[in-house]
């Protein structure tokens, strides 16, 4: 039995450079196709993410995921964070089937990747307001929507971070089944 070649693009054809990505999404839009967009940190995967996604998804024909880099990522979150590699990450999200392409992006805010990318709409969590997303204008120049209130309450990185923090503070990791 051979051993599987571990190729980036083999594993991960849906993770893209923004300048490849800008190119694709032109043609879609050209083509017809709605692209909706999200961008997070999405450090440890879980099923307010996925549900997020899925419905973001449903908004159009195309689903690009912008992922924080692992240096940005440390300047919004802190120096603890991110727990999960932006390769990793990207990789995690890119194996989803509501999600069309991936990008990685180093900046603190969206707004320089989503003036190239010009998405039809851009979605975020229900946790943010509309008139605080400082990328809003960059969208709207170029023609697209924002749509802010996808949320799975209860469901954050923060209060599962917390909750393995509170489960395992005192715990044998290494022993615990």
């Amino acid at each position: 039995m051979g051993k599987l070649p571990l190729n980036r693009k083999m594993l991960n054809p849906k993770i893209y450079h923004r300048s490849e990505l800008a190119s694709i999404l032109k043609q879609a839009k050209t083509d017809g196709n709605v692209v909706v967009t999200t961008n997070g940190c999405f450090d440890v995967l879980h099923l307010g993410h996925l549900r997020y996604l899925q419905a973001a998804r449903q908004l159009g024909d195309m689903l690009v995921v912008a992922v924080n880099s692992d240096s940005s990522v440390r300047q919004l979150k802190g120096e603890n964070r991110p727990l999960v590699p932006e390769e990793e990450r990207a990789e995690m999200l890119a194996g989803l089937e509501c999600v069309d392409y991936v990008v990685i992006f180093p900046e603190l805010t969206p707004i320089d990747l989503l003036s190239e990318l010009k998405p039809s709409i851009h979605v975020k969590g229900g946790d943010y307001k509309l008139e605080q997303l400082i990328e809003r204008d960059v969208v709207e120049a170029n023609g697209g929507e924002v749509i802010v209130g996808l949320n799975v309450p209860g469901k954050s990185t923060t209060n599962l971070i917390q909750v393995i923090c509170e489960r395992y503070i005192d715990a044998d990791v290494a022993n615990t089944p």
